[in-house]
């Protein structure tokens, strides 16, 4: 069992306010994306354990045809807490498939799940990420072309699963072998953990298990901007009027990035807020979807059908 370092003292409250102040900033976010939180999202193709945690398994998506296909792994947001799962990504997930992209949607165990926090939910996503090469053996996937997206929170976590490579060989998280990513696309994505003026600052000490002054050496292990340069493509996406995690994240993490030699593209979408992202059906959904193919040096079907 993974030792899961939050004091269940202050987690809880911490959680709580946490919620509170996501829902208070959510209420103010555009209705109509934010109707994706509970509108019914496409069935998967299959949906698969890669580990032997009930929470331990992702929604696998299919393009039509022999394949190989390219894979994106995506990651779903909530603050990292267990109120939280990934049936909004499904959407997102569809869409893409549809646009000849094999989709591997993980769930993760959270803040309120048994061995949630550090080091359990880090483990989840980077395990389910190297079940890639296990799912290959069955299902055509083509494992020299995978991106990862996450959103918000999930966010925080693809662009650390691009990082794992500069991770110290101490560290509970160290891998030898890592699966290589072409591209990471971050979607109003929480890049630094030391950070504060998130609706997810309630969340950072629990998922930790402390505070940074404490625990120096694990939030230099868990942040983004921490374990730069990561040596991967990436696109950070932001929406401009987003008040759950402010765009200013997205870019002062670019910054940092390109200041340390990384390839960073960074896309502040005028007017949209935290869910037009990942949705499909917005104005915002074509730049995202233009990132994605652009990493896997694909072209969109209306214009291969143009040609």
């Amino acid at each position: 069992m993974v030792k899961q370092l939050a004091n269940p003292r202050i987690a809880a409250p911490l959680a709580v306010i946490a919620l509170i102040g996501i829902a208070a900033a959510a209420i103010m976010q555009d209705q109509t994306s934010r109707s994706i939180l509970i509108r019914p999202s496409p069935p998967a193709d299959h949906r698969i354990p890669y580990g032997k945690d009930p929470l331990n398994f992702g929604e696998l998506r299919l393009p039509k045809g022999p394949g190989p296909h390219p894979v994106a792994v995506i990651i779903h947001g909530g603050c990292w807490m267990a109120e939280y799962g990934l049936s909004y990504m499904g959407h997102m997930a569809a869409a893409l498939t549809e646009a000849g992209i094999a989709t591997w949607s993980l769930e993760y165990r959270r803040i309120g799940n048994e061995g949630g926090g550090w080091p359990g939910t880090f483990q989840d996503v980077a395990r389910g990420t190297d079940y890639l090469r296990s799912l290959a053996k069955t299902y055509p996937l083509d494992l020299n072309r995978v991106v990862a997206l996450g959103h918000s929170a999930g966010g925080h976590l693809v662009l650390w699963l691009g990082a794992r490579k500069q991770l110290p060989k101490g560290s509970p998280l160290f891998e030898d072998d890592p699966l290589p990513l072409r591209g990471i696309v971050g979607l109003a994505a929480i890049t630094d953990l030391r950070k504060t003026g998130t609706a997810c600052d309630g969340s950072v000490e629990p998922l930790l298990g402390g505070g940074a002054k404490d625990l120096a050496s694990i939030y230099d292990q868990a942040s983004p901007v921490e374990l730069l340069p990561i040596g991967v493509k990436q696109s950070v996406i932001h929406g401009e009027k987003d008040n759950l995690v402010p765009a200013q994240m997205s870019g002062d993490y670019a910054e940092a990035a390109k200041k340390k030699g990384d390839a960073v593209k960074l896309v502040i979408i005028e007017k949209a807020g935290h869910f037009e992202l990942v949705d499909p059906n917005s104005s915002a959904w074509s730049q995202v979807m233009d990132e994605v193919m652009e990493l896997l040096e694909m072209k969109r079907k209306h214009e291969t059908n143009e040609k």
